[in-house]
């Protein structure tokens, strides 16, 4: 049996909308609008500043290669004219000594400039990468400990997209948009004086023509963003329709209504259409292309009509200069086009770490008070409620769920909490382990206010049963060490056997190894009612909190399962939240709450006896 290593289950809900990261190869107008999403954040660039403090070294080494690399880049056209002027054609024919001398230096150029080049990459990727990596582990870590109320009002995949999208953007910052700013504006810069040296007149014949490579950049693409932007949102579709259609539900629904075939023309449609925009997409960056070679092969035909001019007018224009020129000319298009989207991907960068930084700075409802103690061991197993009054953060102002609600539950008592749908009954069991704070009054665990005891001491002695059992996709012995992941094998076995489940397990080809399954759908639901109380069992709590754990069973598993709760709360404070009266007739005191009251107490034979709600309950179920 293999230790465990699963993700914590993800949350369900749904409300607010979020913001995404990056807007993949979409319209600028689009990513323009996103970012307008973006929360402010007060301080944003000094927090900003703070996440590469600690890789401040690499971050300097980085800027002194971009500026390195980005010099260099322009040096070896400057060499090139001396090779044509001085190598090739001096008076007097070539001298070898002196190319072969400007050629060696031009190789070497290329050669630092390529090594610069790998190691700038290998630092931004590194630094970016780390940066992403514990901005990752810092709000995953941030989310766990928020409480159960926000994940119930906020979708998953907006909290998904905030690990991946918006997270892993960051990752971008560097490696793109910082040695992109300074890399292209270096260039930039160098190309002109470059060409400014070279010869200026040349120089104001490409600096008139370059608006037009601008303008034609701009509308080609904006055409080619709105497609883009379409086939993301296709992509979208296609996935949604992959997420329905694969899932387990999805086979199970398509294969009792007979709908496989309409399933796949669903999603042939969609391809049909995902196909159209790659194409489409593919084919407008064609014509962008066509356009740039087009722009970068009329300037230096224009180039050698300018030169030709200048020489007629004795103007001091050698081979070498044309040469070096042209070369220069062609390294400053696509930095200057580089440096056109440097305002957006500035923006679309804060936005990230906006949209990040929101969530970090997200405070947790519920947590330990500074002055927090351990349960206290002498009393542990007894349960209080003292006047418990809870309102849900969503709920209309005044709708309360739980209302004055009292009761004392001693160590080792078996208590059942009835009524109708709605009245309360598993807000009780969220009170107890302090998933949600009281609205008013007190709830005590082991004769403490759970408001001044260790959060981590009181979940420990707590063990929760819950209708919808939650397994990992992984093996029964990974789900069983979630509770305890140093437990032996003899103690798995034992929890088993406990749980009245360990023959049917030792029964499974791979045993304890067995998959079970995306939520554990290999197996049935006593099955897995089974393993989730085997699970607690490995934990030993001293309460056992029951929510409805057996309600969605038939009659035949339900029996094995009570068999199994029967040895699961012996000698333990057991709460049980019960739709099924059958399965709380010996409970030593049954609770029956109404609209967030407690309108009778007493056991299963005295609620008879006083003929109100509990035995019009019972009447109704057994007449059913």
């Amino acid at each position: 049996m293999s230790s465990m290593h699963a993700p914590a289950g993800g949350p369900r809900g749904g409300g607010r909308p979020g913001g995404s990261g990056r807007v993949s190869s979409g319209d600028a107008d689009a990513q323009r609008a996103a970012n307008a999403t973006a929360p402010r954040i007060p301080d944003l660039l000094g927090r900003i500043r703070d996440l590469f403090v600690p890789h401040k070294r690499a971050l300097v080494v980085t800027v002194v290669l971009v500026l390195i690399g980005a010099a260099v880049s322009v040096a070896p056209p400057l060499l090139t004219k001396q090779a044509f002027d001085r190598g090739l054609f001096p008076p007097g024919g070539p001298d070898v000594p002196v190319l072969l001398e400007l050629v060696g230096a031009m190789v070497g150029l290329w050669v630092l400039s390529a090594g610069i080049g790998v190691w700038q990459t290998y630092l931004t990727a590194t630094v970016g990468n780390k940066v992403m990596g514990a901005l990752r582990i810092r709000l995953f870590g941030h989310l766990q400990r928020m409480e159960l109320a926000f994940f119930t009002r906020t979708k998953t995949g907006v909290i998904q997209s905030r690990l991946q999208n918006d997270v892993g953007g960051v990752a971008n910052v560097l490696s793109n948009t910082i040695s992109s700013v300074l890399g292209n504006t270096v260039t930039v810069i160098a190309a002109f004086v470059s060409m400014l040296v070279l010869s200026w007149q040349m120089t104001v014949v490409t600096v008139i023509l370059l608006p037009l490579l601008v303008v034609a950049q701009r509308r080609v693409g904006q055409v080619r963003a709105r497609i883009a932007t379409k086939t993301q949102e296709s992509l979208s579709d296609m996935t949604a329709i992959t997420q329905e259609a694969l899932s387990v539900s999805g086979i199970l629904l398509a294969k009792s209504f007979n709908q496989q075939h309409s399933e796949v023309e669903r999603y042939a449609a969609e391809n049909r259409t995902q196909i159209g925009l790659q194409v489409r997409q593919q084919m407008s960056g064609q014509w962008f292309f066509a356009v740039v070679q087009i722009f970068l092969s009329v300037i230096p035909a224009l180039i050698y009509l300018v030169a030709a001019w200048l020489i007629l007018r004795d103007v001091p224009v050698t081979a070498g200069t044309i040469v070096a020129f042209t070369t220069v000319q062609a390294r400053l298009t696509f930095p200057l086009m580089g440096l056109l989207r440097v305002a957006l991907d500035l923006q679309t960068s804060g936005a990230l770490f906006a949209r990040i930084f929101e969530y970090l700075d997200l405070h947790p409802a519920i947590t330990n008070d500074p002055s927090a103690e351990a349960v206290d061991e002498a009393q542990l197993g007894r349960v209080e409620f003292d006047d418990v009054s809870f309102s849900y953060p969503d709920a209309e102002p005044g709708q309360k769920t739980l209302d004055g609600v009292s009761f004392d539950i001693a160590p080792g008592q078996f208590a059942a909490f009835v009524g109708p749908s709605g009245a309360g009954k598993t807000t009780v069991s969220y009170l107890i382990p302090r998933f949600y704070e009281a609205s008013g009054g007190a709830v005590r665990f082991a004769g403490t206010d759970v408001r001044r005891l260790d959060q981590e001491s009181l979940v420990g002695n707590i063990g929760i049963v819950s209708q919808e059992t939650y397994l990992f996709h992984a093996s029964i012995g990974d789900n069983l060490r979630y509770a305890r992941p140093d437990a032996t094998d003899e103690q798995l076995v034992d929890a088993a056997r406990q749980a009245n489940i360990h023959e049917t397990i030792a029964s499974f080809p791979d045993g304890y190894d067995t998959i079970v399954g995306e939520r554990g759908y290999r197996l049935s639901g006593g099955e897995k009612q089974r393993i989730a109380i085997a699970r607690v069992l490995l934990k030993d709590p001293a309460v056992m909190v029951l929510d409805e754990a057996t309600s969605a069973l038939d009659t035949v598993s339900e029996r094995v399962v009570q068999e199994a709760l029967d040895t699961a709360t012996r000698g333990r404070t057991t709460i049980a939240i019960a739709h099924r009266l059958s399965t709380v007739r010996d409970a030593d005191v049954v609770f029956v709450v109404v609209a967030g009251h407690v309108v009778e107490r007493g056991t299963h034979d005295e609620l008879l006896a006083l003929g109100g709600v509990y035995a019009e309950l019972y009447g109704q179920q057994v007449s059913a």
